[in-house]
């Protein structure tokens, strides 16, 4: 017999989980598998700048695409100048879509990867 709550055995005879007092069950229903590498996204730097009207062009670019990404180090650029540039980083599923959206895009003060 076992907690459905807190997956505790118990043996014959009981009915009850000591704990969590609700009622035993036969048999517990096996616990999800762990996240594999396949349920994370995986990303890949496409270009770093420390202008924030790029950042602002860009993000605007890859919503328009439908590209995940997030901005590295955007957060510090808002407040004062950083010597950390903001890392555009893009799924790396969709690098090239993304390369290929901001073939045009000139951007200043960039570093493309």
């Amino acid at each position: 017999m076992f907690c459905p709550k807190c997956r505790c055995e118990y043996r014959e005879g009981f009915s009850q989980c000591a704990d969590c007092h609700v009622k035993l069950i036969p048999a517990l229903a096996p616990l999800p598998s762990e996240p594999t590498s396949s349920d994370f996204v995986q990303y890949k730097e496409l270009l770093s700048t420390y202008n924030l009207a790029d950042i602002a062009l860009i993000e605007s670019l890859l919503d328009s695409g439908k590209i995940i990404y997030f901005m590295q180090n955007d957060e510090f650029n808002t407040l004062t100048f950083s010597p950390q540039p903001v890392r555009v980083m893009v799924n790396t599923d969709q690098i090239d879509e993304a390369k290929k959206l901001l073939e045009d895009f000139e951007p200043k003060y960039s570093r493309h990867s």
